[in-house]
């Protein structure tokens, strides 16, 4: 797990940086890789590496590595993520001749390019984003993980390419100016999410969007960029039982040649991996976050019931008021970005937690609400929305989950925003088209919507909710030098729960008029309930959805006077807004979260 940067112009032309400037790009990201720091350049092209050495610890792993010849390789491989598949892949590249010097998952990846070129990434199971410079065709490839685990951003300026596993290097490079991109700004106000598709919060600066792949032509005069989607997930899977599919994935997810441990909230997701866990690992330190609380039926109180259950090594993270306000503001200073949700305080304080303890790696349950049905709420909803609509189509889909998941909804923000302000975002035509375009493609992904309506709602949230909370478990980890691990948001995984038909992952509630009311965790995630049924407790099996929640809403008001001392929330924001949500915060907390995060990123960059 590591972090990237580089910078890229056409060959003939000099770059803006040399290698030490690269290199000190690279600072900006040191939480990423505290192990060790690597560049390559060869005037035109420079790529800077952050290590955290996960396997093969060893220098025969360091980056960027490279492939052919020296003084001028053939390949410079720099590498973000895990490789699930490394075994298989060995087997197969050994058949065919190639020889390893290391154990690294790096090294694999680049001899896999070597002899499939990007039809390579085709063949990878894992979490990666990468960059591959070929010096024989003066060609620079970005690429980024199915499921969108692992980010990469990229931007252009004065002839030149700038990408980085985060946008601060991008921030501090010295032609590159910081400008509130004010269309996502608004859909941040909305979806609390910091990218949507290739849109970020700053203007200039893109993001790869899961499964796509940027080539960047640096043969001609100025660089030519080309972006597609390298990955459709349309491969059939294997028949496999739901039990099967989990514990290999959760299996493939421990190789570490560090200390590994698990995130334990004491819900279904996490009691599953870290129960699967505990089989490889008999040792397994456990960990779960929360805020002081008496309330038994709170994640601390059910964690302690699980480890005690397994006999794992637990321990807590505890987060009181002032230091969730203090690491608030300094998460948003370092990683640059809004928070997205209030918890995203509580995995970093854990991750910080389980790392001075001397963990490197940690597994976490991401992804199954999405992929075997949780959101309750949300899909009932949507079952409710398909029923009254009686709905043959996708249209107004993406309108309806854009209102059903919103913070500020749009038609809130003329009395929230100045009109200015709403203007130059166009009035969120950006963010109604994002959601009626990724509905339309969650409703192809689904098989059409005849056939699988709801399961057009639930391919959405896995697209853009799931996206954002991998997102989050990244930013919050890495921040804390940890490598965050999601056995669930696996690409196998993906695959088995598309062909299970939707009423062995959700049942709707019952009509008014008959039927036998189920409890609402017993319609949810159903194929993964019974898959465990005979190892993970009743209480958990039975137990609401719950993740690191923080009392937010309670500990706002302490905070809220920022909006009206802020030069920046007076730019943004109506005086009536500001004053409505500084005098009732604790009840506007939904307004109070977004208009606040956007005031501390403000004032980070313009303030």
């Amino acid at each position: 797990m590591c972090g990237i940067v580089g910078i890229a112009t056409s060959q003939g032309r000099s770059l803006s940086l040399d290698r030490a400037g690269v290199l000190e790009l690279s600072n900006h990201i040191a939480h990423r890789g505290p192990d060790a720091a690597g560049a390559w350049s060869n005037g035109h092209v420079a790529i800077a590496h952050r290590r955290l050495s996960v396997i093969d610890t060893s220098q025969l792993g360091a980056q960027p590595m490279t492939s052919g010849e020296s003084p001028t390789p053939r390949l410079v491989l720099a590498y973000n993520g895990e490789l699930y598949n490394d075994a298989e892949l060995r087997h197969e590249l050994g058949s065919l001749g190639v020889r390893f010097r290391s154990s690294c998952d790096t090294e694999t990846v680049l001899r896999a390019i070597e002899v499939w070129g990007t039809e390579a990434l085709h063949r990878l199971r894992g979490m990666f984003a990468l960059s591959i410079y070929d010096t024989r065709l003066r060609l620079l490839t970005l690429a980024r993980d199915p499921l969108g685990i692992k980010p990469m951003y990229f931007a252009q300026s004065d002839g030149e390419v700038i990408f980085a596993s985060e946008p601060t290097p991008i921030l501090a490079h010295p032609r590159f100016s910081a400008r509130p991109n004010l269309p996502m700004v608004s859909a941040y106000a909305t979806t609390i999410r910091t990218v949507l598709g290739n849109e970020t919060l700053f203007e200039g600066i893109k993001a790869l969007a899961p499964g796509q792949i940027l080539r960047c032509d640096l043969s001609g005069d100025r660089p030519v960029l080309n972006l597609s989607t390298w990955w459709e997930p349309r491969e059939a899977p294997r028949a496999r039982s739901t039990r099967d599919v989990i514990a290999d994935s959760v299996r493939r997810h421990l190789r570490s040649d560090v200390p590994t441990c698990a995130l334990l909230s004491g819900g279904l997701d996490s009691t599953i991996t870290a129960t699967l866990a505990h089989d490889t690992l008999p040792d397994l330190r456990t960990y779960c976050a929360g805020a002081p609380s008496d309330d038994p039926d709170d994640d601390l109180h059910h964690a302690r019931r699980v480890a005690r259950t397994l006999a794992t090594n637990h321990a807590e993270a505890i987060i009181d008021e002032p230091r969730f306000h203090e690491r608030w503001s300094w998460m948003i200073d370092q990683l640059g970005v809004p928070l997205s949700t209030p918890n995203e305080v509580a995995i970093y304080t854990v991750a910080s937690r389980l790392r001075a303890d001397g963990c490197v790696v940690t597994i976490s349950g991401e992804g199954a609400d999405e992929l075997f049905a949780g959101y309750a709420i949300p899909l009932d909803a949507a079952s409710a929305f398909i029923e009254s609509n009686n709905a043959a189509t996708s249209e107004g889909g993406g309108d309806f989950e854009l209102l059903a998941s919103a913070w500020i909804p749009i038609d809130f923000k003329p009395g929230i925003f100045h009109e200015r302000v709403l203007r130059a975002a166009g009035h969120d035509d950006f963010l109604r088209s994002f959601y009626a375009d990724e509905f339309d493609r969650a409703t192809e992904e689904a098989g059409g919507y005849e056939g699988g309506a709801l399961d057009a709602h639930l391919a959405l949230y896995r697209r853009i909710n799931l996206t954002g909370l991998l997102g989050r478990l990244d930013t919050a980890t890495m921040l804390a030098s940890v490598e965050g691990r999601t056995p669930f948001a696996d690409i196998e995984v993906l695959r088995h729960t598309s062909s299970l038909p939707m009423d062995q992952k959700y049942q709707p509630p019952p009509h008014a008029d008959g039927g036998v009311a189920l409890a609402t965790a017993h319609r949810t995630k159903i194929a993964l309930r019974r898959a465990f049924a005979d190892v993970v407790p009743i209480e958990v099996l039975n137990r609401e959805k719950a993740s690191f929640p923080l009392p937010f809403q309670k500990w706002v008001p302490s905070r809220i006077n920022l909006l009206r001392e802020s030069r920046f929330a007076s730019q943004i924001f109506r005086n009536e807004a500001i004053e409505a949500v500084c005098t009732s915060p604790e009840r506007l907390w939904a307004l109070a979260w977004p208009m606040t995060n956007i005031t501390l990123w403000g004032e980070r960059w313009w303030g």
